[in-house]
């Protein structure tokens, strides 16, 4: 049985394989076909296997592992592969406690400052726009309007101050640039490794 394999992914993606059947995505645009692939976070990283979808970075490197075993991802030797999502774990563990701190500075204002930007919202502003933006190039949430609903609304309330929103980059642009720097330091993690 002739398995297939599409990617959706940017122009900039360095994440495709040969065998798989590209399918270049303009994040400003996106298709119907990944729309109906990944139809509830429409984000672009979708891997289909034999017309099963696969959303999320990490999911997807898992699945990958998993899937085909004559390439390995992860470390095969069992400790060895504890250990690499150990250490994952416990890097995020302090950004999740700088969450909470966040989180409870907000309580009972809508900004920092109080119902005004001030200082310490524009020190912390540029999050606003950059978590999104490695949220959706990584495809995991960081903030999530359940565990951090007053830091979420901050966000949102933040990003939509005309103030802000007049001055912020271009998100398409940004992604595009974080995504190359996220792509350059893979590669460079991978010519160091060999």
């Amino acid at each position: 049985m002739v398995e297939e394999v599409k990617l959706f992914k940017t122009f900039s993606s360095p994440f495709a394989l040969r065998i798989y059947k590209t399918i270049f995505e303009d994040p400003s645009n996106k298709s119907r076909s990944l729309l109906h692939y990944n139809p509830v976070k429409k984000q672009i990283r979708v891997l289909v296997h034999n017309g099963k979808p696969i959303a999320e970075s990490l999911v997807i490197l898992e699945y990958i592992d998993e899937t085909w075993k004559q390439a390995p991802l992860l470390p095969e030797d069992p400790y060895e592969n504890a250990m690499a999502w150990k250490e994952q774990e416990e890097a995020i563990v302090p950004a999740i406690e700088t969450l909470k701190f966040l989180e409870e500075e907000l309580m009972g204002k809508k900004f920092f400052g109080g119902e005004t930007i001030r200082f310490a919202d524009l020190a912390l502003g540029r999050l606003a726009n950059l978590i999104s933006i490695l949220e959706e190039i990584v495809g995991l949430k960081v903030v999530d309007g359940e565990k951090f609903p007053l830091l979420s609304s901050w966000m949102q309330d933040f990003a939509d101050a005309p103030i802000i929103k007049d001055n912020w980059p271009p998100r398409d642009r940004m992604i595009v640039k974080f995504q190359a720097l996220r792509d350059a330091i893979i590669a460079a993690a991978a010519a160091a490794s060999k």
